[in-house]
């Protein structure tokens, strides 16, 4: 007995070492150690033949093609296969070991018991209670099995189950190596063709094309979020034989799939779209098509912010597979950063395309209305540094035309003063925010803004700062790619505000050259008309002192006659001196240090102003001297305080301010009158306007065609700002002197 144990354990741990070689991928171990399993079974049970088959639970049935015997009366015979009512069906059926002699009303398999077979014991291989498969050993005595050839057969039936187990455990991984290698391959070669498409609507019919390759299927429709995140806009679809699909934009809500998709951001998978509670809430594809099946999924960016829903449908029940609803998954990753990168590719095309074409306003006006888009932002704004305020140069629909907010204390104004992107959670109760009551209004919530950096240096000009709205979780402060689309969007405000800039100057040299050229020619012909005059006109005061002196007497006796000599002489005088003054202006001017201060006060002096009229200076002591001529700039400023005092009737307030740059000093002169209409600013510049106007005394700007003349030859220019209603202001700049 001993040595048939000492065998038994030997072939135990033989079969042992042999399955566990199973899991080193050479399939033949699998088969060696059924075969060292059947060995085994008639070596314990002397003179007895055993085979082994495996069994497909799913199919409630053995594989014939698995079959591995040892014995005389196991050699493979046309139709020995275990039978449907059998005993190896009982046995796995029932999870037990069936022997003939104790199953009276089964009979053994016909043919076996031509083969000699008399007594028969089946074994199943179970393993977590799942049947793997079934162990028959035959005997060709009519006799028992001893409880000792039972329970060795037991240890074999036990080998050969983890055997079967282990070999389709591994067959299963390697399975789902091949699928997920597979996968992999699909999203792979998806994304090279999202990734090669440069247009947004080519991009999105390649996620789409690229899904219903992915998952098999044949109809589908893409939706993006609209900018104010309350509808789903149809922006591709697909499929074979769409005669009327419907397109129309589906609301954020639980009222459709796509919608509950949206607003619970969870991809679902629906085997019958007939069963409730879908049936109730699908919105159909096609009004021609029936769908049996859905798959759709979420597109949510970096941020958590939803981009859009991508659906896949069939008119097959159950058509998709849990694998597809994590292959769309993984697909629609990769989407959102296609879709993000294509809109901001075609943002950047339109807008250098505009930067050529269009001037300035309109790139701003584009630029905040594209941070809208590419951000789903509900408000976008853009200002410019202007002394010590931010000035709004472009906003989208819904935000107010405020003149300016402060630089330092503002939320807009720590992104310009730090030259670093600045976010906020809840602006409606940020203490940064200068319109918090604006926020609540529209129910802003987050901000990101970023600053307009210009040069090497990145000095900052301005500001460009988003809002968004509702409860979408996308976090702008969560999102480096918020930041870096908003950053790239300033840089093109930035270049459009510089190439305003570079323009004005360019045409304000090219103004000044002309004005110069043309007050030197006309500089020319008034000295010689000058000259001509004095020829004719300044004798006359000579000859009339002539006839003075030698007619004496006469003009004693005759006071009617030398009443009329004096006029004559004095009229002369006047008119020399009238006309030189007024061909002053043309002469060539001297330019010089010049202090604004001292100039704003000699017009205040020189304009006599009405009383009613109040003159206010702020800060014009302490501004850097400027390179002017000291009696043009006087005038400039006694013509607009004239003006000023004619545009609000005599009563009112003027006030002067002052501010300056690295380059420049800005000169604002504001009045309390009823203001210009902004149709008006460019026309109160012309010299047929400034002709018109100097004949309705008390309307709008006499001189001011002069003002931007003087200005000009100065070196600097002149703007008005006023919308029509509340006073007007005139901005005036002139170059600093350069230090030494």
């Amino acid at each position: 007995m001993e040595p048939l144990f000492s065998e038994v354990l030997a072939r135990l741990n033989e079969i042992g070492a042999t399955i566990n070689r199973i899991g080193s991928g050479d399939q033949s171990n699998v088969a060696r150690g059924l075969n060292l399993i059947v060995e085994s079974a008639i070596k314990v049970v002397p003179g007895a033949s055993a085979v082994i088959y495996t069994y497909d639970e799913g199919l409630h049935a053995f594989d014939p093609a698995s079959r591995v015997s040892i014995g005389e009366t196991t050699a493979p015979v046309p139709g020995d296969e275990p039978r449907p009512n059998g005993m190896g069906t009982r046995a796995v059926s029932q999870k037990r070991r069936v022997i003939s002699y104790e199953e009276p009303d089964l009979d053994i398999h016909p043919i076996k018991v031509n083969a000699g077979a008399r007594t028969v014991a089946c074994f199943p291989l179970m393993v977590a209670e799942r049947a793997l498969g079934a162990l028959y050993v035959y005997l060709h005595d009519d006799r028992s099995f001893s409880q000792l050839e039972l329970l060795m057969l037991e240890n074999f039936v036990n080998q050969a189950a983890m055997a079967i187990y282990q070999a389709r455990q591994m067959d299963a991984v390697k399975s789902e190596l091949r699928r997920k290698e597979n996968e992999l391959v699909r999203l792979r070669r998806a994304g090279l063709l999202i990734s090669s498409r440069l247009r947004l609507e080519e991009t999105l019919e390649t996620i789409l094309q690229m899904a219903l390759e992915v998952t098999n299927a044949r109809y589908g429709i893409f939706r993006l979020m609209d900018r104010g995140g309350h509808n789903l806009i149809t922006r591709a679809i697909a499929g074979e034989h769409l005669t009327r699909p419907l397109v129309e934009a589906l609301p954020i809500d639980s009222k459709s799939v796509m919608g509950w998709v949206a607003e619970h951001r969870q991809p679902v998978r629906i085997s019958d779209l007939l069963a409730e509670p879908w049936v109730s809430i699908y919105y159909p594809l096609d009004s021609n098509l029936q769908m049996r099946s859905e798959l759709a999924v979420p597109l949510i960016g970096a941020s958590g912010r939803l981009e859009g829903v991508l659906n896949l449908e069939s008119t097959q029940i159950n058509a998709f597979s849990e694998e597809d609803s994590h292959l769309l998954q993984a697909l629609a990753t990769q989407a959102v950063t296609a879709i993000q990168e294509a809109r901001l590719l075609d943002a950047l095309q339109e807008v250098a395309q505009l930067l050529l074409v269009q001037p300035c306003q309109q790139v701003l006006n584009r630029l905040v209305d594209l941070a809208c888009d590419l951000l789903n932002a509900a408000a976008s704004t853009i200002w410019t540094i202007r002394g010590s305020n931010l000035v709004l140069q472009a906003c989208t629909t819904g935000y107010p035309r405020e003149p300016s907010i402060p630089l330092q204390g503002s939320l807009t104004g720590q992104a310009v003063a730090t030259c670093q992107p600045v976010t906020a959670d809840d602006v409606r109760t940020d203490p940064r925010f200068h319109r918090p009551d604006l926020a609540r209004i529209h129910g802003w919530t987050r901000a990101l803004i970023v600053p307009l950096l210009a040069g090497d240096d990145c000095d900052p000009i301005g500001a460009l700062s988003v809002y968004s709205a509702g409860t979408d979780p996308g976090r702008f402060a969560d999102s480096e790619w918020d930041k870096k689309v908003l950053t790239c969007l300033a840089h093109y405000a930035t270049l459009a505000v510089q190439n305003a800039a570079r323009m004005e100057a360019l045409r304000s040299a090219q103004e000044q050259r002309s004005v110069a050229e043309t007050f030197a020619a006309i500089g020319d012909i008034a000295a010689n008309l000058l000259h001509k005059l004095n020829n004719k006109v300044g004798t006359i005061p000579v000859r009339v002192e002539g006839i003075m002196d030698k007619c004496g007497p006469a003009l004693e006796a005759d006071p009617y006659l030398a009443k009329n000599l004096a006029e004559i002489e004095r009229s002369a005088s006047e008119a020399m001196a009238s006309v030189q003054e007024s061909l002053s202006h043309l002469h060539p001017i001297h330019k010089a240090p010049v202090s604004i201060a001292s100039c704003v006060s000699a017009s205040i002096t020189a304009a006599a102003l009405p009383e009613g009229v109040r003159v206010q200076s702020e800060g014009l002591e302490s501004l850097p001297i400027v390179v002017a001529g000291m009696h043009s700039l006087t005038l400039v400023f006694t013509n607009l305080l004239e003006n000023a005092a004619d545009a609000m009737s005599g009563e009112g307030t003027v006030t002067i301010r002052g501010t300056s740059s690295a380059s420049w000093v800005e000169i604002t002169l504001s009045d309390t009158g009823p203001g210009i209409a902004p149709e008006l600013h460019d026309r109160i510049f012309e010299l047929s306007y400034s002709s018109v106007a100097s004949t309705r005394p008390g309307k709008l700007g006499f001189g001011l065609w002069w003002v931007k003349t003087a200005m000009a030859r100065l070196g600097g220019s002149v703007s008005v700002e006023s919308d029509g209603e509340h006073g007007t202001t005139f901005l005036l700049r002139l170059p600093r002197e350069e230090q030494p």
